[in-house]
């Protein structure tokens, strides 16, 4: 989710969830290549398992980029070719890509000669109204050809003229019987769905079909969904309190500011976290609000979260 899964993103999402997989936001091969490496790549030791996604299309720049991706430590390269966003149209990367297999087929292989941690990818069933699932099925066979063999599946048509990247998100219907088939056809592959996940229960429900689930946006909007999760799926593995996570959030944002990073950035990402409790309203407005963070004092958390204990009694 560009501009949503920063390292700040991912190191509050780690405390909810102490056995999720992360991922970045998608970053171009050309970033990489020109961009600030730091501000691009930088990640806490606590952020692991972590995936590094890419968006691009040619395979000698895939491949230079997932090599500087293994080098600064990530565990996983991912190529993103699900996002429909006219930036990436104009590219000829994310969604387009569907529509030229060979290319991405391609793409991985050059990514595996060149890393050994796993290279996998992010899709969409199809482009436009094509609902034919023989085209995602040739699509998926393309690539499991090369060996790679995770395969995220969002369960949505990817429309690349007329909808917004926010209505691909709710308009094309999901059809998850289409990733269920994928599973089936291709039995040695990891299948992970996503698309339209945005309750615990129905994840964890879901798990009796697929090899996984991946949130976006739900677990931006109302983070504590990821803990919801975690306890189900892993009952023994204790997750942090609120108190205890909100203490670990200040000590990182204090890192982070003392780096020059303003307060508003690190704490963005906790924004909904109260979602359903008494005081979640004053929560957000408290940490959104320029006034209060202006000073960059890190124990505005703590006190975020007095006010929604107060309200719970």
């Amino acid at each position: 989710m560009i501009d949503v899964t920063d390292r700040h993103c991912r190191f509050f999402h780690r405390l909810l969830a102490p056995h999720a997989r992360l991922y970045t936001e998608m970053i171009t091969t050309g970033a990489i290549e020109n961009g600030q490496l730091p501000r691009l790549l930088d990640f806490d030791p606590a952020e692991h398992p972590v995936a590094l996604q890419l968006g691009g299309s040619e395979p000698d720049a895939l491949a230079r980029a997932a090599r500087i991706g293994e080098q600064w430590g990530y565990d996983e390269i991912n190529l993103n070719c699900g996002c429909p966003s006219e930036r990436v149209q104009k590219g000829a990367f994310g969604a387009c890509l569907m529509a030229e297999p060979r290319l991405v087929a391609d793409g991985i292989k050059a990514m595996q000669d060149a890393v050994s941690v796993p290279v996998t990818v992010k899709h969409r069933l199809g482009l436009d109204y094509n609902e034919s699932y023989d085209f995602v099925r040739d699509f998926v066979g393309e690539i499991y050809n090369t060996g790679c063999r995770v395969f995220i599946v969002h369960a949505r048509n990817a429309v690349l003229k007329g909808l917004s990247p926010k209505d691909n998100r709710e308009i094309p219907p999901l059809r998850y019987d289409m990733a269920t088939r994928l599973r089936a056809d291709f039995p040695e592959a990891v299948v992970v769905l996503n698309g339209g996940i945005a309750q615990a229960g129905q994840a964890v429900g879901l798990l009796d079909q697929f090899d996984g689930v991946m949130l976006g946006r739900a677990a931006w909007h109302d983070p504590g969904v990821l803990s919801d999760i975690s306890r189900q799926c892993w009952p023994d593995t204790p997750v942090g309190t609120r108190q205890a996570v909100v203490l670990a959030m200040m000590n990182y944002a204090a890192q982070q500011v003392a780096r020059g990073v303003p307060l508003r950035v690190v704490v963005r990402p906790m924004l909904g976290w109260m979602t359903g409790l008494h005081g979640a309203r004053r929560w957000r407005r408290m940490l959104s609000d320029p006034n209060v963070l202006r000073a960059n004092d890190p124990a505005v958390i703590a006190t975020a979260l007095a006010q929604v204990e107060i309200s719970n009694g």
